[in-house]
């Protein structure tokens, strides 16, 4: 375990900075894309913080551009989210009994689960729900100032930098990749992966991009619980 040389809470801070690298960028972007879509940049940043959710919010702004009604958006977004309740149940064996979960629990994105399963259990039993809620706070609120930026900024971005819509989303799966990499030594979460990849591809081959995602998810949990089980027998 960490040594507990400072605070829960700075411990949690620091070691989410890889998130906060990879958010930035990725709410800049869609705060200039919500700038574009006709969103005023209160309203992209109240759903960077309510929504909390780069595929889901892409996929709303997207939908609601080409005029489908919000209320679809909303659906659909919230099927796309799906797959984040599995998140909270996997680590809370981690965690001491807290009313302060339930607001955490929104905080638990993907990238904020893979850094939690990767360091949750290097901490004193005392110290992770600090150190979670550090972690989760600051990766929220890095995405919810990306947003502002991007949507305050979004004109000037665009016209110094064209490209700029087209490269930073990149910086999110870019960001996942890394932090999942220390889980790729288990065969079980190798295998998961695979799986999800080529469901992922096959699905959006189909042309189901979006319901894609939730289905290739399913199947890597599918495939993890699979290999696990039979480890276990």
């Amino acid at each position: 375990m960490t040594a507990p040389t400072s605070h829960p809470l700075t411990r949690g801070l620091t070691q989410a900075t890889p998130i906060i690298a990879g958010y930035v960028p990725v709410a800049i972007a869609f705060g200039v894309i919500a700038g574009q879509a006709g969103l005023s940049p209160w309203l992209a940043a109240t759903i960077s913080v309510l929504v909390y959710s780069g595929a889901a919010q892409f996929l709303m702004i997207g939908l609601i551009g080409s005029g489908a009604s919000p209320w679809f958006a909303a659906l659909l977004a919230l099927s796309v989210n799906l797959r984040h309740l599995v998140y909270g149940p996997a680590i809370a064996h981690y965690l001491p009994k807290s009313p302060w979960l339930i607001g955490l629990g929104h905080l638990l994105t993907d990238e904020a689960f893979a850094l939690a399963s990767a360091r949750l259990g290097q901490h004193p039993p005392a110290d992770r729900l600090g150190w979670l809620a550090g972690a989760l706070i600051t990766a929220w609120a890095s995405w919810v100032g990306g947003t502002l930026i991007g949507a305050l900024g979004g004109h000037w971005l665009t016209q110094k930098l064209p490209m700029i819509g087209e490269i930073l989303p990149f910086a999110l799966p870019a960001l996942f990749v890394t932090l999942l990499l220390p889980r790729m030594q288990s065969i079980p979460w190798r295998l998961a992966v695979v799986a999800s990849v080529v469901a992922g591809a096959v699905f959006a081959l189909m042309g189901w991009p979006n319901a894609g995602i939730v289905l290739a998810a399913l199947v890597g949990a599918a495939m993890f619980i699979l290999c696990d089980w039979k480890g276990a027998a």
